[in-house]
């Protein structure tokens, strides 16, 4: 059974900073590209960051210089570290694993169940 838990959301004031974790079990973790994905109320679902299983990685644009996204293929763990943290990325935060980030809908292809972030003033 494939499972995707995350953990380390939370409510932060502007400025702050969490760490996500996705802990992944049931996959060969290390052949997986990693990625964190993120929904706000009304909105489709956008690639926050993704870190492949040579450790390259792509941010987005409107997190870039904030948020950093690693991997740590003994714990089979994935972590966004969130700095600077501003209103508008509050969301849903999901963790997505990708064999060889050949994306393959419908195969080879998990999501986890999602950790709210919520920034407020």
């Amino acid at each position: 059974q494939v499972r995707l838990v995350e953990s380390g959301g939370g409510s932060v004031h502007p400025g702050g900073s969490l760490r996500l974790s996705c802990a992944a079990s049931g996959i060969n973790f290390s052949l997986y590209t990693m990625g964190w994905y993120r929904q706000a109320p009304g909105q489709q679902r956008e690639l926050v960051a993704n870190i492949n299983s040579k450790g390259s990685t792509n941010i987005a644009d409107s997190v870039k210089g904030r948020f950093t996204i690693s991997r740590d293929n003994a714990k089979n763990t994935m972590y966004l570290q969130m700095n600077s943290l501003k209103p508008e990325d509050t969301a849903v935060y999901y963790c997505h694993a990708d064999l060889l980030g050949l994306g393959l809908d419908h195969a080879y292809n998990y999501w986890g169940q999602g950790t709210q972030v919520t920034v407020y003033s």
